[in-house]
């Protein structure tokens, strides 16, 4: 009998801490359905060697906890295959969301992007109305003003006016709204396929070389 299929995220194991690739990047996670495109995400990130600063708002740890079982931001949590590889968890640094003066609340703190993955209504509405009250929309309000890549993962369905002119607001403002859509043309077979395919473009859109499988051969 095949094995059931689950969403916890899976990563192999690098045998050794991936070369540092000089590259940061942040990774936003709020209170709408899609943890386990947030914890691939991450995984992949790391993998790549990447610096990766995570923030979580209230509603987004409570939907950590409810789709994975995650009650803590640590690496051993969110991505438990990499946890075995010596120094990796220093390149996850997490941030309060209520400390609006973390760094990368600040446009002189340099980094290649950020994602919000995913994004809920109610973020999407803060980001593209300037309120930066929390530090996951200060964080991509900051991204947005210094031109530097801002993913958006909305998950939402059907899609209201208000969602709709907060999503053409934030494409006016330079954002790249990738909404969690899989194309089926590949034939997932799990739902490991389905959320890799989002997290795929995700990777894409932020300039990092992944190995999971999204590309279209003819």
């Amino acid at each position: 009998m095949p094995e059931a299929d689950t969403i916890t995220p899976r990563c192999p194991t690098p045998p050794a801490p991936p070369e540092r690739s000089g590259k940061s990047f942040v990774v936003g996670v709020s209170g709408a359905s899609g943890a386990p495109y947030a914890a691939r995400t991450l995984e992949q990130l790391l993998v790549s060697g990447a610096e990766v600063h995570l923030v979580v708002t209230k509603h987004g740890r409570r939907l950590l906890a409810d789709e994975l079982g995650v009650t803590r931001l640590e690496l051993a949590d969110l991505c438990p295959n990499l946890a075995p590889v010596p120094g990796l968890a220093d390149r996850l640094i997490v941030h309060p969301n209520e400390d609006v003066g973390a760094v990368i609340a600040s446009g002189s703190f340099l980094h290649h992007g950020m994602a919000v993955v995913p994004c809920s209504s109610t973020s999407l509405g803060a980001i593209a109305s300037g309120s930066g009250s929390n530090l996951l929309t200060r964080a991509a309000i900051v991204t947005l003003k210094e031109r530097r890549p801002l993913i958006v993962c909305h998950r939402e369905m059907p899609l209201g006016l208000i969602d709709i002119e907060n999503l053409r607001t934030l494409a006016l403002a330079g954002a790249t709204l990738c909404s969690p859509n899989p194309g089926f043309y590949l034939r997932p077979a799990s739902v490991h396929d389905i959320v890799d395919f989002t997290v795929g473009k995700v990777l894409d859109l932020l300039g990092v070389d992944h190995h999971l499988r999204i590309r279209w051969t003819g």
